[in-house]
């Protein structure tokens, strides 16, 4: 789409909410533009022959729900109405209709992995998915690789074992037999379930495993986190590996952690599908952390600082880096269904499935 169209695009968009009301001619519009994009029509199964009833089914739901997701997003901190707007319209709204199409071929819950890293909008994006869901008549849940953190003592004495891990996050903290017994319940419709949650405050930030929330029904599940669904790779891959991978001790911390991965396999086999939040430059990471805790600062909260969240994203990178695990990850059809480009700003940029192009330079 054009930024002319995109303009276009907005302004009907925002007549609509103003005016409660979509004149013909714009609901032409609507439709060409549904189908000009041929690979974000394909990733949402749009064609010329479904194409008006898809449309029609997110006519529906986009003057019953642009309220209320305006203001979560704008309580989260965004900022313009025109690209929430926007990205109902654009993306949430289909890739919800998408998911409830996968959902009704299974005759049990749909377990949606969902891959991205810091900053990429993952918690928002399935919050939004839920509102959508909940209108189309299904119970959404959402669970975090966070929510599967070893408990505190147990991370200490991980810590006593290898000193290397200075945060939490990396594989090898999560209790992966506690996700796999979760994911199972739910796939199996048991009821009720106990979801582990776990508070990052706790231990002055160390954080820990805190009340398990019950759950008496779950049509999908919403399975989010900044490596599910990343597999090992070759451990000779780092014998030349990109910064901040650097001494020989920073390889050998990679190729422990790459080891460790193994144990989650069995993890994300319980995975129907796989979407990840690709952004344009896994560096932005870096820059969309320091924004958020400049934010915090600014609010009275405590924050760190800039030195720190240096630190913090490198170990990430140094545990799992972007360009060795998440690059050849979304070129493969077999293993993710959608990638759904993140632009420097935030917003949503391309949609399409591995494998049907190779146009775009993050890919």
């Amino acid at each position: 789409m054009s930024e002319l169209d995109r303009e276009l695009l907005r302004e009907i968009l925002e007549s609509w909410v103003s005016s409660n009301s979509l004149s013909a001619s714009a609901w032409e519009k609507l439709k060409v533009w549904a189908l000009a994009d041929e690979l974000r029509a394909k990733a949402f199964g749009i064609t010329s022959k479904n194409v008006v009833e898809l449309l029609d089914l997110r006519s529906h739901l986009f003057p019953q729900l642009h309220s209320q997701v305006i203001e979560y997003c704008q309580n989260k901190g965004f900022s313009s109405r025109a690209l929430i707007l926007e990205t109902l319209w654009e993306l949430w709204l289909p890739l919800a209709i998408q998911l409830a199409t996968w959902r009704r071929d299974l005759l049990c819950p749909l377990i949606q992995g969902i891959l991205g890293g810091q900053g990429t909008g993952k918690t928002t994006l399935a919050a939004v998915l839920s509102l959508i869901l909940k209108h189309l008549g299904y119970e959404t849940l959402s669970i975090s690789i966070d929510d599967l953190y070893k408990t505190y003592a147990e991370r200490k004495e991980l810590q006593k074992q290898d000193p290397r891990l200075i945060w939490r996050g990396p594989p090898g903290t999560h209790d992966v037999q506690l996700g796999i017994e979760v994911l199972t319940q739910l796939r199996q419709q048991k009821t009720p379930v106990k979801i582990p949650r776990f508070d990052k405050s706790l231990w002055q930030g160390a954080g820990d495993r805190t009340t398990p929330e019950i759950v008496e029904k779950a049509d999908i599940v919403l399975f989010e986190g900044w490596f599910v669904g990343v597999r090992p790779i070759d451990p000779t891959t780092f014998d030349s590996a990109p910064e901040p991978i650097v001494t020989l001790s920073d390889k050998n911390f990679a190729r422990d952690i790459n080891f460790q991965l193994q144990q989650y396999l069995p993890l994300w086999q319980l995975l129907d599908r796989l979407i990840v939040l690709y952004p344009v430059d896994y560096r932005l990471s870096l820059q969309w952390r320091k924004q958020a805790e400049q934010e915090m600062i600014a609010l009275g909260k405590s924050g760190m600082t800039n030195e720190v969240i240096e630190q913090f994203v490198q170990y990430f990178w140094r545990s799992l880096h972007p360009e060795l695990f998440i690059k050849p990850l979304v070129k493969n059809p077999d293993l993710v269904d959608l990638v759904i480009a993140i632009n420097s700003d935030r917003s949503p940029g391309a949609v399409y499935q591995p494998g049907t192009t190779t146009a775009f330079k993050n890919e």
